[in-house]
């Protein structure tokens, strides 16, 4: 279990809901992963993620799903590819990751709370 924080803490992370509009292949990448453009609606706009999710997910099957993502950390450079946003997910039994997301459809750019 991690460290207790405050509830300021909490909301200094920023948390928001977006779409995947575009899903790619990133064979550059060190580890199998996916280069992900998620629209995050008009305040935040779209944003490029890499995501280590081959194991469950194929490109063609990601375009339309909502995810979670940290949208407040600097990009990162990952190879050739500067992800912009953290794109969230748990561990399965083996420790491949499972998507964060809604249960239910929610305008994009909703924040965490």
């Amino acid at each position: 279990m991690a460290a207790t924080i405050t509830y300021a803490d909490f909301e200094a992370v920023d948390i928001r809901v977006g779409t995947i509009v575009d899903a790619q292949p990133f064979p550059e990448a060190r580890k199998p992963a996916i280069k992900l453009v998620i629209d995050f609606g008009e305040a935040i706009g779209c944003k490029k993620s890499s995501a280590q999710l081959t194991v469950h997910y194929k490109p063609d099957q990601l375009i339309g799903r909502q995810v979670c993502a940290v949208v407040n950390f600097p990009p990162r450079q990952i190879g050739p590819f500067i992800s912009e946003v953290l794109t969230l997910g748990m561990p399965d039994e083996d420790g491949a990751v499972v998507l964060v997301r809604p249960d239910l459809h929610v305008p994009n750019g909703g924040k965490l709370f």
